[in-house]
C-alpha cells in the first residue's frame, strides 16, 4: 500500500473535500460499515442545524473507501442544507460510483428534535431494480 497516492491520508487537510479515495479491496472482505456521529447539516426551509449519525454499509467488489477521504467528505456537508431523506440518497450513489460495491446502504438517523427522530434509508443497487430484472 506504499505506493498509493492519497491526496489526504498522510497530508495535513485543513477544508473539507468531495473525493472519496479509494484502494484495493483485500480478498475475502464480505462487508464494511463505517459509522459517525459527527454528520452535520442544517434544514433547507428554517436553516437550523440537524446533528445525524451515519451508517455506511457495503460489500466491495473491487474497491473499498479510505477512511480519512470519508471523513473529509462528511465534512463537507457541514455548510449545507439537505433533507436527511435526499441527502442520504446522495451519500449511498457516491459511494456507489466511488466503489462499485456488489450494494451500499446508508442510514442517516437525525437527533431529536421536535419531538421526532428521522431515520432514511437508501439502498444501491435499488431493491426495486433487482426485482424487474428478475
Amino acid at each position: 500500500m506504499n505506493s498509493m497516492n492519497f491526496e489526504a491520508l498522510g497530508h495535513e487537510v485543513t477544508k473539507p473535500s468531495r473525493a472519496l479515495e479509494t484502494f484495493p479491496a483485500p480478498h475475502h472482505v464480505t462487508s464494511i460499515t463505517f459509522t459517525s456521529n459527527e454528520l452535520t447539516t442544517f434544514c433547507p426551509v428554517t436553516h437550523q442545524p440537524d446533528f445525524s449519525t451515519i451508517k455506511i454499509e457495503y460489500q466491495p467488489r473491487h474497491k473499498c473507501i479510505e477512511s480519512k477521504s470519508l471523513k473529509l467528505y462528511l465534512w463537507s456537508f457541514r455548510d449545507e442544507a439537505a433533507f436527511c431523506e435526499a441527502l442520504s440518497a446522495q451519500i449511498a450513489q457516491d459511494i456507489f460510483n466511488a466503489t462499485e460495491p456488489r450494494w451500499c446502504r446508508v442510514t442517516i438517523t437525525q437527533n431529536v428534535r421536535g419531538g421526532i427522530v428521522i431515520e432514511a434509508v437508501a439502498e444501491l443497487p435499488d431493491k426495486h431494480d433487482l426485482d424487474a430484472e428478475g
